[in-house]
């Protein structure tokens, strides 16, 4: 099983499915460029070159790829670039490349009041009032008070979300032929988990449901846009019966 994290945390995050799922399954889980404790020079680059990389350096021929928002989007280009390498896949809060741009309007008064201060910190540089405010929507969820999540899972969040905004630019992305519309071609079991105070990830995963054959989409209750990271007990309950309906 190949874990690819989320853009604000790091191989760390997935500490709780691994305990979780036990022994019975192999988990590969790694720093991207930018994360945790990987080193790079800035280049050129194919993030799903990356993932096989890892997976030809660990002798793994094909396995069932996690990934976690950006990191699902990872996952759904590497599963269209690379399809005789993905057994299935588990999308969770996941992006889409080539998706509509998100409509900040539609969103309730207080998710957009939360959008325009995330930017403005965003704007000014400070990189501490941008870590809290993404630990408040990535983590918390955008409709979910400030600190529903509480310690030691926050700290840990604000640790590694802190190593990826201060990480130095790892080099443009080469482009990747958009997904949006290609994901017909997806023939693996897929399991799409989207958390209920994750909405801004709710049309991604809506449209994922609807495109990707044979999908299963679940709405994950009390929880945002990082189930795995708290050890909701749905989110790994779902994600292990995938698992074994595919085979260890």
């Amino acid at each position: 099983m190949l874990l690819l994290h989320a853009g604000v945390t790091d191989r760390r995050s997935w500490r709780p499915l691994v305990d979780h799922l036990g022994g019975g399954f192999r988990t590969i889980a790694y720093d991207r460029r930018g994360f945790g404790e990987t080193t790079y020079d800035p280049e050129p680059h194919r993030e799903a070159d990356g993932a096989l990389a890892v997976l030809d350096a660990e002798g793994v021929g094909s396995a069932a790829v996690v990934g976690a928002s950006n990191g699902g989007r990872r996952a759904i280009d590497l599963a269209l670039a690379a399809p005789d390498r993905v057994d299935a896949l588990v999308l969770i809060g996941a992006g889409v490349s080539g998706a509509p741009e998100l409509e900040v309007a539609a969103l309730a008064p207080d998710v957009q009041d939360l959008v325009a201060r995330y930017e403005a910190a965003e704007e000014a540089g400070d990189l501490d009032l941008v870590n809290r405010l993404e630990a408040h929507a990535w983590l918390d969820g955008w409709t979910a008070p400030e600190g529903r999540v509480g310690e030691p899972v926050r700290a840990r969040f604000l640790e590694a979300n802190d190593i990826a905004l201060r990480s130095p630019d790892p080099g443009p992305e080469d482009p990747v032929v958009p997904a949006w519309d290609r994901l017909g071609e997806i023939t693996v079991p897929t399991l799409v988990l989207c958390g209920e105070h994750d909405v801004v990830a709710v049309p991604a995963a809506e449209h994922l449901a609807a495109h990707i054959p044979g999908a299963r989409y679940e709405v994950l209750a009390g929880t945002g846009h990082l189930p795995h990271v708290e050890g909701h007990p749905e989110a790994l309950r779902l994600i292990t019966e995938l698992l074994e309906a595919v085979g260890p």
